[in-house]
C-alpha cells in the first residue's frame, strides 16, 4: 500500500478533532469507544501499538504506568498492524505483565483515519478529541543516555498546565502498521 493510499482522504489537522472509534478490547468483548477515554478526564493520549514491534516493547514500564503517572488523562493503544493477531497480543501481554488497555483494530481502519503509519505513534488531544500533540514518544534513547529528548511527556505537562506546547508534532519511528509488502503473494 503506498503512502499516498495510506493517507487518502481528509487532512489531520491541530485544534481539530480525531476521528472516533468503536473497538473491542484485547479480550474479543466489551467494546470501547474513543469517547469512554475522553469522558470525565482533561484530556488523552492514545498510541499506536503492536505486541511484536521491539519500539513498542521498550515502552512498556511506561505504559502500564500511565494511568498512575497521568490520571487525569485517559489512556488506552490501538493494536493495528497488520498480520499480528490477537493471540500474540494475549501472549505478549501476559508475558510481559501488559496492564493498559490495549485495543483491536485489525482491519487497521483507525489507524488510517488517524494517518498512523508506524508503532509506537502517540496522539495527546483535548476532552473534546482535538489533536494537541502526534507524534513520538522520544526519541528512542534511553532516558540516562547523553542526548535523550522526552517529547510526549513536555507535550503533556504543557498541556495540563495550560500552557502552549512547545513541539507540537514529532517525526514517529518504528514498526510499519501496514506495507505493501504485507500485501504481496507468499510466492512470487
Amino acid at each position: 500500500m503506498t503512502a499516498d493510499k495510506f493517507n487518502a482522504g481528509a487532512t489531520q489537522e491541530f485544534g481539530q478533532p480525531l476521528p472516533g472509534f468503536s473497538l473491542l478490547l484485547l479480550n474479543g468483548r466489551d467494546p470501547r469507544t474513543l469517547q469512554d477515554y475522553l469522558t470525565h478526564k482533561m484530556g488523552a493520549v492514545i498510541i499506536f501499538w503492536s505486541a511484536v514491534c521491539a519500539h513498542c516493547r521498550r515502552y512498556d514500564e511506561y505504559f502500564n504506568s500511565f494511568a498512575t503517572l497521568h490520571s487525569q488523562l485517559g489512556f488506552a493503544v490501538i493494536a493495528s498492524r497488520s498480520g499480528e493477531t490477537p493471540s500474540q497480543m494475549q501472549s505478549a501481554a501476559r508475558q510481559r505483565r501488559l496492564v493498559f488497555p490495549v485495543l483491536l483494530d485489525q482491519s487497521g481502519e483507525v489507524a488510517r483515519r488517524w494517518h498512523a503509519q508506524q508503532t509506537p505513534r502517540s496522539y495527546l488531544m483535548a476532552p473534546d478529541g482535538r489533536l494537541v500533540y502526534r507524534g513520538a514518544i522520544d526519541n528512542f534513547k534511553l532516558p540516562a543516555d547523553e542526548g535523550y529528548i522526552a517529547f510526549l511527556e513536555p507535550a503533556i505537562r504543557s498541556y495540563l498546565a495550560g500552557q502552549p506546547i512547545t513541539k507540537v508534532e514529532t517525526a514517529s519511528f518504528g514498526c510499519a502498521i501496514e506495507t505493501a509488502y504485507y500485501h504481496l503473494p507468499r510466492q512470487l
